[in-house]
């Protein structure tokens, strides 16, 4: 690390009319769960220029997880538990990535330069990090501790979307869950949205798997042992309220079930 690099990452990158880097829904709220969305926002701090992109290239999926964030306000609404989201676009810097990882402040997203994350220095990757990252993580470690203080070990539950394709080819899942090691959550959640009327195609760790990347679930739940799992919902289902309202109601739904498992909120190492 070179010292004389690191002098400029105290700069404040958020002014004062922008907004903070994370959003905290239901802070007084003692149920066991807690909800994350790591790419709830497309926002970009008014000193950035945009990063050098228009306001349609931000509106894409490479900006954000395209009603992600709506689906999290919902669904914390309807179980009554507390919700971290995210403050700023995902091209910021990415919350479910690694410090250090170069795809944390991408260079380019889906073949689209990203003119303003370009030859960033380390003291300004640093400052995002700063200013950004730590900030949206540590308020997540807080709500837990909270909820964990005040009652029993609690649930992590994180929100995404995914495109309806990729690379010339479609997805058809409408859903999908991802886990890693720990299966408390995942797989009752998967089971019972299958077994749903509305005859979902679910995924199992598709189209993403939750072995190769969830920075968040593994720094801040697996790692303490918590039951915990993500979600991936097809974004063309969830662009309009009524599709975010409806997959809150199938998601509060199920995840009422599962939260009721007599021995879920335990510490459980895998």
């Amino acid at each position: 690390m070179d010292k004389e690099n690191n002098t400029k990452s105290d700069a404040a990158l958020i002014g004062p009319s922008d907004p903070a880097p994370f959003e905290l829904l239901n802070p007084s709220s003692e149920k066991p769960m807690l909800l994350v969305c790591d790419h709830a926002s497309k926002a970009v701090p008014s000193g950035m220029d945009n990063l050098g992109l228009d306001e349609a290239t931000m509106d894409l999926h490479v900006g954000w997880d395209i009603g992600a964030a709506e689906v999290a306000r919902r669904l914390a609404k309807d179980l009554n538990c507390m919700a971290v989201l995210a403050g700023y676009s995902r091209l910021v810097i990415d919350n479910n990535r690694q410090p250090g990882d170069p795809t944390g402040i991408p260079a380019a997203s889906d073949d689209i330069i990203i003119p303003g994350n370009q030859d960033l220095s380390e003291a300004e990757q640093i400052a995002r990090t700063d200013q950004f990252f730590w900030p949206y993580h540590h308020a997540i470690t807080e709500a837990i501790a909270h909820l964990w203080r005040n009652g029993l070990p609690p649930a992590v539950f994180s929100v995404h979307t995914f495109t309806p394709s990729m690379n010339g080819e479609d997805r058809l899942w409408h859903i999908g869950v991802l886990w890693n090691r720990d299966p408390r959550m995942a797989e009752p959640l998967i089971q019972k949205l299958r077994d749903h009327g509305e005859g979902f195609h679910v995924g199992d760790n598709q189209p993403y798997s939750g072995k190769d990347i969830a920075f968040s679930l593994d720094m801040h739940a697996g790692g303490a042992g918590l039951p915990h799992c993500a979600v991936e919902i097809r974004q063309d289902l969830v662009t309009s309220p009524s599709g975010a309202e409806f997959w809150a109601e199938v998601l509060s739904e199920v995840l009422r079930d599962i939260l009721s498992i007599d021995d879920l909120h335990q510490v459980e190492h895998f």
